[in-house]
């Protein structure tokens, strides 16, 4: 099934999907059909149908009905199916890479780090199954002691973002499933290809009916109606902080569960000391792969004045050598999503320069040649008086970044925290000092000192702030999928 779905996603013919709920393929109660388009030549690569409320209720009582046997199983039971997908992932991760490709845009070596990243999100969950603790503590009372429990929340609602459209979703189906919980996914209407791949592959491995859903269509619509509606128990999202608010709002009449991982404006220290060749390197893989378009990606860079020229300079060069054009060939960059995304970077430069900011690397918007077809935007640098600048102030996205002289460290904390978001932060400095600031002081709910981005599967993936709250990854991350029950105990 999924060599067919590539064929048709990469072929003449356009691949039509499916929702899967209840263990069935249907396109519920659409009328109307989504097109999703290959960013890169802006081709129609397939459809899907428009679901609504009736597709969120129906998904939402079929992960209902399939929540208490699930939950009844032992955990390792229920491990054993997760560890089965993952075999499953790894032995067709060529396909489900060029199914991502197809539908996002990024780069196939990238792809490839992106369905590894898929597999390994499931086996850490798996592999948890026998850790799953509970507490007793003494009472106050004789003959009593007190039980804490870790039980399921019970369906859990997975909302995912564009550009990781698999690894999103095992970051959250995994320890979701593990815990007891039973999962309903709402897939991104641009990337929808790569959440219905992997029901097709949990369906092959036999997950129970009703454990694992998929729903498509838009997330005012369809998704809205998942989070509003009282059969989910858990919201878990992924995506911009504006949708990120809707969400907030939409499951504060019913008191839901929200876990937020929004938006982020990760600043880049790097102090005199610091190894310039590896803070260049580092600069430039956190801030283009993917074209930008990670959370966690270096969008403003805040460099001392002894080294911020030989800095700039390296890091415009080395930015120079960024292969862009066809994912499937020897690229480092790929296209931006959509047109609207590819606008609004561009809208950001322009108001940067409008405001004072210097051009030093001057790339944009790409319309022709190979690059006519296409949200193509070639790697852009700017040199920023101020912390005011739009480029400093809001989240890019996207192949640009803005560079600032500082006379300090601590100069530079303060700028760095001069932001709404707080979920990554770079240092580079062989100063033991700064990294005990770096501690202490930034206010970002994951800091990477002398080092580039991408966290592990064991860490925990959380952002202040207007960045969310809750988190992914890591026992603080599966503790998210849990609620507490407490008993009193008293045998007298």
């Amino acid at each position: 099934m999924l060599q067919q779905m590539l064929s048709e996603l990469t072929g003449a013919g356009a691949y039509r999907g499916q929702m899967f709920i209840g263990g069935r393929w249907t396109n519920g109660s659409a009328r109307e059909i989504f097109e999703v388009e290959n960013p890169a030549n802006q081709r129609t690569i397939g459809t899907i149908p428009q679901g609504g409320p009736d597709d969120a209720a129906e998904a939402l009582a079929a992960a209902k009905q399939a929540q208490p046997a699930w939950a009844a199983l032992p955990p390792f039971d229920r491990a054993e199916l997760l560890f089965a997908l993952a075999d499953a992932i790894r032995a067709n991760d060529g396909v489900l890479a060029r199914i991502v490709v197809a539908e996002q845009g990024k780069p196939l070596n990238q792809a490839m780090g992106e369905i590894g990243a898929t597999e390994t999100f499931l086996r850490y969950a798996a592999e948890s199954a026998r850790r799953i603790e509970g507490d007793i503590f003494p009472s106050d009372a004789p003959d009593e002691e007190v039980w804490i429990r870790r039980v399921p929340h019970g369906v859990v609602v997975g909302l995912t973002a564009w550009n990781f459209p698999a690894a999103l979703a095992a970051r959250k189906l995994g320890p979701a499933l593990v815990a007891g919980n039973t999962f309903v996914l709402k897939a991104h209407e641009f990337t929808p290809f790569s959440g219905i791949a992997l029901a097709m592959l949990a369906e092959s491995v036999g997950i129970p009916p009703g454990v694992f859903n998929v729903v498509t269509g838009a997330g005012h619509n369809v998704g809205k109606a998942l989070v509003v509606h009282p059969g989910s128990d858990l919201i878990t999202m992924t995506g911009s902080t504006r949708a990120g608010k809707e969400i907030y709002r939409a499951g504060a009449d019913q008191i839901k569960v929200l876990r937020l991982e929004l938006g982020g404006k990760a600043p880049f220290i790097v102090m005199d000391d610091a190894d310039i060749n590896a803070a260049v390197e580092s600069a430039v893989t956190a801030r283009f792969s993917n074209c930008g378009q990670i959370c966690t990606c270096n969008e403003r860079m805040y460099l001392h004045e002894r080294v911020a020229e030989e800095f700039l300079d390296k890091f415009i060069a080395r930015t120079q050598r960024l292969r862009i054009g066809d994912p499937l060939s020897n690229s480092d960059l790929g296209p931006k999503i959509s047109g609207p995304e590819l606008d609004k970077v561009a809208a950001i430069v322009e108001q940067s320069v409008a405001a004072g900011a210097e051009v030093l690397l001057k790339g944009g918007p790409l319309h022709e040649g190979e690059y006519a077809n296409g949200h193509w935007y070639a790697p852009t640098v700017l040199k920023v008086k101020d912390n005011a600048a739009p480029a400093m102030r809001q989240e890019i996205f996207g192949p640009v970044v803005p560079a600032m002289t500082i006379s300090s460290f601590e100069e530079a904390l303060a700028l760095a925290n001069d932001s709404d978001y707080g979920l990554s932060a770079y240092v580079y400095s062989q100063n033991f000092r700064h990294l005990m600031r770096s501690a202490s002081v930034l206010q970002f709910g994951e800091i990477y000192f002398n080092r580039s981005g991408g966290e592990l599967v064991q860490g925990f993936h959380t952002g202040w702030g207007q960045s969310g709250l809750g988190g992914e990854d890591g026992k603080y991350g599966l503790d998210g999928y849990y609620r507490k029950k407490t008993m009193y105990v008293n045998w007298s």
